[in-house]
């Protein structure tokens, strides 16, 4: 191993400050609790924008945040938010990104004295510009099948993973289903699934106070936490459920139409659908430890078939039991949750567990333990450190 680690160059598909942080910003801080120093590249805008109030704020936020030097978000963590066109269908448009993309991060780099970074990315789109700046390897994240995400061209995102893989050493995937379309594309591909902060999450299974808007909502309850879009959340499934078991509440924490302006909200219309808005990540334990049931109830797409939802070892780890859509990525863990494939099905295992059904306490706290965020880094760091060790 060398003495000095090198500097990581993380380019995120979501900005710094978005309130829902997923595997972009934990690896962020992963690499500097290792010892790393970061640039977090704020993201560059897979999906084309439209014209709802939420991508226009977006758009002006940018604009705002396009600050011409690195801002510092936490110790050895930099922050930059470049200006992008994000119409990354028209190559003219991509070349035009990257001429611009590549002055600006050259120059951070070098107030920064980043030398010859190790770059790691979540978004696919960037070979052109990842071969133009000086660097000692490059890594691919591949958190999600990037194709069928709502408004992301298709064609392009393949067209993309496949010159990456070109220009890439290592890529790593949440889902075997990924690992397996990664595999003929980059020359070492490994599979190491979604992960917690088990510690924070281990919080609910201790007494919390009961948050103030949950307090008014009846008993039992079944939690969802995350973005609410109709591609990953199965509106319906949630609408025949809440139906069938009408004493039952759902109480829904995350925005509506993240990731998709266009997606309906859920039916909040119903008696039993509660829809409480986002809520802080430090908030998520005590709204867990009053829970009666997590739910994940994802609908099954092109898109959903290769994820590996974030919340299921967040559920697991609080202590709830959780009832959910039987996704590919989950089957491996069979044993630690309760499937569910239609709202028949999904209706009846919730009164299971409320009849006091429950899974091996023991191998869930097991896989918790072994999908934290910081035993899969050192799994991580394991893999694609000797890769650069040879290039100082």
């Amino acid at each position: 191993m060398p003495g000095v680690l090198p500097d990581i160059v993380l380019f995120s598909t979501a900005d710094w400050d978005n309130p829902f942080w997923t595997n972009k910003q934990h690896m962020a801080m992963q690499f500097a609790r290792h010892g790393y120093r970061v640039l977090y590249v704020d993201s560059l805008g897979l999906r084309q924008p439209t014209l709802a109030r939420c991508d226009l704020k977006r758009m002006f936020g940018r604009l705002w945040k396009a600050f011409p030097y690195p801002r510092c978000v936490q110790p050895t963590v930099w922050r930059t938010s470049p200006l992008v066109i994000p119409l990354h269908r028209w190559a003219v448009v991509r070349r035009g990104n990257d001429a611009l993309l590549k002055s600006t991060l050259h120059w951070h780099m070098t107030r920064l004295k980043f030398d010859k970074p190790l770059i790691w990315t979540y978004n696919p789109l960037l070979s052109r510009l990842i071969s133009q700046l000086p660097h000692r390897g490059v890594v691919y994240h591949c958190v999600d099948d990037l194709r069928f995400a709502p408004g992301i061209d298709a064609t392009a995102i393949e067209e993309a993973e496949r010159q990456l893989g070109n220009v890439a050493d290592l890529c790593f995937t949440t889902s075997l289903k990924l690992q397996r379309r990664m595999e003929s594309l980059f020359p070492c591909t490994i599979y190491e699934a979604n992960v917690c902060d088990v510690t924070h999450f281990h919080q609910a299974r201790t007494p919390l106070p009961q948050p103030c808007d949950l307090a008014a909502i009846p008993r039992p309850r079944l939690l969802f936490i995350g973005a609410l879009s109709q591609y990953k959340v199965d509106y319906t499934l949630i609408e025949q459920v809440a139906t069938a078991l009408p004493q039952v509440h759902w109480v829904l924490l995350g925005a509506v139409g993240e990731g998709q302006p266009a997606s309906a909200s859920p039916p909040s219309h119903l008696p039993n659908v509660h829809l409480l808005g986002p809520r802080p990540y430090i908030d998520l334990p005590a709204y867990l430890c009053h829970a009666d049931v997590a739910v994940l109830p994802a609908p099954h797409n092109s898109y959903t078939d290769a994820m590996f939802p974030m919340k299921f070892f967040e559920y697991l780890a609080a202590g709830v039991p959780l009832v959910a859509t039987a996704l590919p990525a989950l089957r491996e863990f069979a044993d630690l949750f309760f499937e569910a494939d239609s709202a028949e099905a999904f209706a009846r295992a919730v009164e299971a567990v409320l009849a006091g059904a429950r899974r091996d306490a023991s191998h869930i706290d097991a896989a918790c333990a072994k999908h934290s965020w910081e035993e899969r880094f050192v799994r991580m760091e394991a893999s694609f450190l000797p890769l650069f060790s040879r290039r100082n």
